[in-house]
């Protein structure tokens, strides 16, 4: 693994949890944490539970005993660790989004389908995929619960950059992170969206906005966030705070989008709902156990959404758990990506999401960026086609 931070622990955490709840064909071990301050470094393996360390994560190539490579940086160094992880025949977890850029997303995608021809898998970490109520959404959907689908909408809700003074961090330089709230958060319920309504988005027209131009270049760093010390130097915010935008998918279908960071009260609220011709379910992360499920059809006056809690055994992932009605938490989901993910290196099959569907998402990202620099115009996710629509 490289990188220890809030990721590596969520990694770590289920790289050692999948096997003792799932079946898998093989067993992982945890063999070499790389990191870049060895004094943090060391003590996070202990933690963690690896074996050693490194300070160089080229030693992790080197290595014959090591089979998988998981990447838990920030975004400006997913490609250069990526693209020699796959080109050193070794099985590659990338966090999102896969890359800073479209340009180098195409490249790490090119070199994954390459790989792959030789039986090196390779996958992208949008971790709430596996969410049950999110995977059973996305069952219920392609079962055709909901009818013809008609709009969707989604949010991703965080606060904890309401304190204009909370400190300057990797997250908020554009160099490291590529994108702001946009890529951080957005990225996922642009996955989502796509996902569960089995459809990508066609066209954006977006707007972003930097609500807090400057940060405390020092200070108390607590969870993402944290207290800056505002008798010193300010740094520039040089990335969204804030992000709306309205995509146009394929099939004609509109959906509204926000990401932000600026939420006051709410912690994680990701959020997705799909109304289609015949019902609707919707979700909220918040509530992780739970999908709300709408059936259009019942005869009315007793129409109303219906709150299922997703701990049965018939729901994705749940029979591996608890009892029912006993929750699970933000940490499963990051096992049962290592479970998928380690069944398909044992099944010789590929995992999902890979790096095609990540480099989707990317050109979303760069398109919303696109949209807002030239007034919030339709801009298409098409490689192939011109940069800007005609509003439909």
């Amino acid at each position: 693994m490289v990188g220890y931070g809030f990721m590596g622990a969520a990694h770590s955490h289920a790289w050692r949890t999948a096997h003792r709840f799932f079946d898998l064909p093989l067993t992982p071990e945890l063999r070499t944490l790389a990191g870049r301050t060895e004094s943090s470094l060391l003590a996070a393996a202990e933690r963690y539970g690896f074996a050693q360390t490194t300070t160089r994560w080229q030693d992790l190539l080197e290595d014959p005993e090591i089979d998988v490579i998981d990447i838990c940086t920030p975004g400006d160094t997913h490609f250069e660790i990526a693209m020699a992880a796959l080109a050193a025949g070794k099985h590659v977890l990338c966090e999102k989004p896969l890359a800073n850029s479209v340009e180098e997303s195409e490249q790490m995608t090119a070199a994954a389908i390459e790989a792959r021809a030789q039986g090196v898998r390779s996958i992208c970490g949008f971790s709430y995929r596996r969410t049950p109520a999110l995977a059973y959404a996305r069952q219920l959907v392609a079962e055709g619960a909901v009818g013809e689908i008609r709009q969707i909408r989604a949010q991703y809700l965080q606060d904890w950059l309401s304190d204009a003074d909370a400190p300057m961090t990797w997250r908020l330089d554009k160099e490291k992170a590529g994108s702001g709230a946009l890529g951080d958060i957005g990225a996922h319920i642009i996955d989502l969206a796509q996902w569960i309504s089995g459809q990508r988005i066609s066209s954006v027209s977006g707007t972003l906005e930097t609500v807090v131009p400057t940060r405390p270049a020092a200070g108390d760093l607590q969870g993402l966030g944290g207290k800056g010390d505002t008798s010193g130097e300010r740094q520039d915010v040089t990335v969204d705070d804030v992000a709306l935008f309205t995509g146009r998918f394929e099939s004609g279908v509109l959906g509204s989008f926000e990401a932000t960071r600026m939420a006051q009260g709410r912690k994680n609220a990701m959020r997705v709902e799909i109304n289609g011709s015949a019902g609707a379910v919707a979700f909220d992360f918040e509530r992780m156990n739970e999908l709300e499920i709408y059936d259009a059809t019942t005869p009315a006056g007793r129409q109303g959404f219906t709150r299922v809690l997703t701990t049965e055994p018939e729901h994705p992932y749940a029979a591996n758990w608890w009892p029912t009605g006993h929750g699970l938490g933000y940490e499963h989901t990051f096992t049962h990506q290592i479970a998928d993910l380690v069944t398909a290196i044992g099944e010789g099959t590929d995992p999902s999401p890979s790096f095609e569907e990540a480099l989707q998402v990317q050109r979303v990202l760069a398109a919303v960026e696109t949209s807002a620099a030239d007034g919030s115009s339709w801009t298409s996710t098409d490689p192939q086609s011109s940069t800007q629509e005609t509003s439909r």
